[in-house]
């Protein structure tokens, strides 16, 4: 059982750091960004390229820079642009962005299913309650747990992380107080994007890379993104944990309804409470 709650926290792990994102960039541009599997995806190609030459912790920095790059190159050319249009533009535009980053990932990387190594470092298993564990999985539970408090410290007590708080709460008073909110859109888009890239990268000895294998996971992270709130982060933390419990035990004691079991929470408390569990209520 031990081992089985353990597996679902690296599964909530891995939704925490890519739903996380999500939160960034939504608070700050009210932004939904479909776009952003597609962002997990390639960074774990990136990584991938890198880290098959034998560099694992090398393709893990070139794939969270690349794509924090690409962040700032996104809000600067398409985010700014979306955010006083209908959420309904948003999505088709993303997703539009989303069809052309799977098409780039297949032109340069092709289509067949690729194995992502393993750091030497983080192979083999350690013993927990008389049953093998990798210890690869507890690294995932470590950088997710240090990303939370990293996160979390940064916007409660740096100066840009007030900047942050503030302009996701009101970003037309925010820049009235003489803070440059695009260049804080930029930043925090750009962590929000190369927090993807690291969860691709993360991700990537876990699944078998594919054009497509942001499309599931960027699900499940829309649900967490929900069922913890809108712009909470603390919520989201919160939710991805359960939705993983929720998916692990779903997979050995209901698989014929495990996809379905994180859309019925989200139902469910979007009928108890629409602002989701770290929201305020309305």
């Amino acid at each position: 059982m031990l081992i089985q709650v353990l597996n679902g926290v690296v599964y909530g792990g891995l939704l925490y750091l890519l739903a996380v994102g999500l939160v960034l960039i939504f608070g700050l541009r009210q932004v939904v960004n479909f776009a952003h599997g597609a962002l997990f995806m390639t960074g774990a190609y990136v990584g991938y390229s890198v880290a098959a030459a034998g560099y694992w912790w090398g393709g893990l920095l070139v794939a969270v820079v690349a794509m924090a790059v690409a962040g700032c190159v996104l809000d600067a050319t398409l985010f700014r642009a979306l955010r006083k249009q209908d959420h309904i533009v948003t999505v088709l535009v993303t997703f539009g962005l989303l069809l052309i980053l799977e098409t780039l990932v297949t032109v340069v990387w092709g289509k067949a299913y690729l194995r992502y190594p393993m750091p030497d470092l983080l192979s083999g298993t350690i013993e927990i309650a008389g049953s093998p564990f990798p210890v690869y999985r507890l690294f995932v539970i470590a950088v997710s747990i240090l990303v939370a408090l990293s996160l979390t410290a940064w916007l409660r007590f740096s100066r840009i992380g007030l900047y942050v708080r503030a302009a996701s709460a009101d970003a037309r008073i925010t820049s009235i107080q003489g803070i440059n909110v695009d260049r804080l859109s930029l930043i925090v888009v750009g962590l929000g994007t190369a927090l993807a890239g690291l969860s691709g990268v993360v991700a990537g000895p876990l699944l078998t890379l594919s054009p497509t294998m942001g499309n599931y996971i960027l699900i499940d992270s829309f649900v967490v993104v929900v069922v913890g709130g809108m712009g909470s982060f603390g919520g989201a933390f919160v939710a991805a944990i359960l939705i993983g419990q929720i998916h692990n035990f779903g997979a050995i004691y209901l698989p014929w309804a495990s996809t379905m079991l994180p859309l019925l929470l989200m139902v469910g408390v979007l009928i108890w409470r629409p602002t989701g569990l770290g929201g305020a209520r309305s």
